[in-house]
C-alpha cells in the first residue's frame, strides 16, 4: 500500500473510527483501524466485533492494498499533525507502516491482515432517507429512560414500533420511568417490521457521536440496522436484539381514564424550584412531596439538612391531595420538555404519572411516584 491523502479529508472520519474500538481490552485485531487503498479512495474502516464503521475518502493511490494499525497510536498522531498532505506506505520487509509528512516521519507495526473480519455491506434495496438531527433528538428524548445493561435484555434497548397511520412509537423503559416519542413517517413505518426494532442502550451513545445534522439512509436486515450519509462516504450499523417488549399499552391507557386528575403548571418554575428542594434531599429521603390544591405546595425534608417549602401558582383540577415524586427523576424528566407548560396526569398516589405539553406534542413520559407512609418515603412503584 502506497497513497497520499489531506489530513482534513479522513480526520473526522478517522476519529469516529477511532470511537468505537476498545481501548484496552479485546483482541488486537478490534483495537485496530483498518486502511484500504483502492479505487482512487481510502477506506477507514473499524469494528468491536458488533457495531461497524467503514468510510472513504478521496486520496491519490500509488499502490492498493490493505493494513491494520493500532486504531488509538494512529488516530493521535494524525490528530496531533498539522494540515496538509499526509503520504503512508507500508514497508513489507519491516513489516511497518511508514507515515510521513514534510519532514516528519514515524513507524507503526501493522497487523496480520488475516484477522480482519468481514464487514457488512449497505443494503441498497429498500434503503429510506431520514433526517438525522431528528434522530439524535429522538435518542436524547429516550435513551435516559432505557434501563442499564445489566437489566433484562428487552428494556436495556430503544424499542422502535411502526403503528396505526404510518406513526412509529419509539420508546424506553426502566421500570419507573417510560418516554414515548411518536412520530408519523410513511417511509420508515413501511422499513420496519410490524414487531418492531430493538436497539442495545451501549450501541446509542455511539451512534449519536456518528450521526451529524444531515440526511442519512436507512436500511436494516434481519439481525442488523445499517445507516449511511447521503454522500454515501461513511457507513455505521449495529446489531439488533431479538426479544420480546413490554405491552406499554397497559398502563398508557391508564391516563385516560376518567377519574385521573390533571396539574398544569410552568415548566421553568416547577425546575427551578424543585432544584432548590433537591439541597433538602439525601439518601433516606430523596423526593419532593405536592400538596394538590388551588396551588401547589412543595416540601421536602432531609435529616440533618432541614426543611423547604415552595408554593407555585398552577391549575389543577382532581381528588388527589398529596403526591411525591423522586426529585432528580422528575427533573430529568422535565428537562427534556420545551413547552412552557406542562401537564401532569395523575392516576393514583401510587400509580402512572403522565407527562406532557403543548409545544411536544410528540412526546409523552410516564414516572412511578414514591410510596408514601406517614410522609415518609419507601420505595419507587414499578410500571
Amino acid at each position: 500500500m502506497f497513497l497520499r491523502v489531506e489530513k482534513e479529508n479522513i480526520i473526522d472520519g478517522l476519529q469516529k473510527a477511532a470511537n468505537i474500538i476498545p481501548s484496552k481490552s479485546g483482541a488486537a485485531y478490534l483495537r485496530s483501524i483498518w486502511l484500504k487503498a483502492e479505487n482512487g479512495s481510502l477506506a477507514i474502516m473499524s469494528t468491536d466485533s458488533n457495531i461497524e464503521f467503514c468510510g472513504s475518502y478521496p486520496s491519490e493511490i500509488e499502490e492498493e492494498g490493505l493494513v491494520g494499525v493500532n486504531g488509538r497510536y494512529f488516530t493521535d498522531l494524525l490528530r496531533k499533525l498539522p494540515q496538509g498532505t499526509i503520504t503512508l506506505k507500508l514497508d513489507k520487509e519491516s513489516g511497518n507502516l511508514l507515515i510521513e509528512q514534510g519532514r516528519r516521519k514515524y513507524k507503526l507495526p501493522v497487523n496480520d491482515t488475516s484477522c480482519i473480519q468481514n464487514f457488512s455491506p449497505f443494503p441498497e434495496e429498500g434503503a429510506v432517507f431520514w433526517s438525522g438531527d431528528f434522530l439524535q433528538d429522538i435518542i436524547d428524548r429516550i435513551s435516559y429512560c432505557i434501563g442499564d445493561e445489566d437489566t433484562l435484555e428487552a428494556i436495556a434497548c430503544l424499542y422502535m414500533k411502526p403503528v396505526d397511520d404510518y406513526n412509529i412509537d419509539t420508546c424506553g423503559l426502566n421500570g419507573h420511568q417510560f418516554a414515548l416519542v411518536r412520530f408519523i413517517n410513511e417511509d420508515i413505518h413501511s422499513l420496519l417490521p410490524e414487531e418492531g426494532i430493538l436497539i442495545q442502550k451501549k450501541y446509542l451513545s455511539e451512534l449519536k457521536k456518528w450521526l451529524g445534522q444531515d440526511e442519512i439512509e436507512l436500511n436494516q436486515s434481519e439481525k442488523r440496522l445499517y445507516l449511511r450519509t447521503a454522500d454515501r462516504r461513511e457507513t455505521f450499523s449495529l446489531p439488533l436484539s431479538a426479544y420480546q417488549y413490554p405491552d406499554y399499552n397497559a398502563f398508557m391507557s391508564r391516563l385516560s381514564d376518567p377519574d385521573t386528575s390533571s396539574l398544569e403548571v410552568d415548566r421553568k418554575e416547577l425546575l427551578e424550584a424543585m432544584d432548590r428542594l433537591s439541597i433538602f434531599n439525601n439518601e433516606t429521603n430523596r423526593c419532593t412531596y405536592f400538596e394538590l390544591g388551588n396551588e401547589l405546595k412543595l416540601s421536602a425534608l432531609g435529616q440533618d439538612i432541614g426543611q423547604a417549602d415552595e408554593v407555585l401558582e398552577v391549575k389543577y383540577s382532581g381528588s388527589i391531595s398529596k403526591i411525591a415524586f423522586p426529585t432528580r427523576n422528575l427533573m430529568e424528566i422535565i428537562n427534556h420538555f420545551q413547552s412552557g407548560k406542562i401537564t401532569l396526569t395523575l392516576t393514583g398516589t401510587e400509580g402512572p404519572c403522565g407527562i406532557s405539553g403543548e409545544d411536544d406534542p410528540m412526546y409523552n413520559v410516564i414516572i412511578m411516584p414514591m410510596k408514601m407512609v406517614d410522609d415518609a418515603y419507601f420505595s419507587e412503584e414499578e410500571v
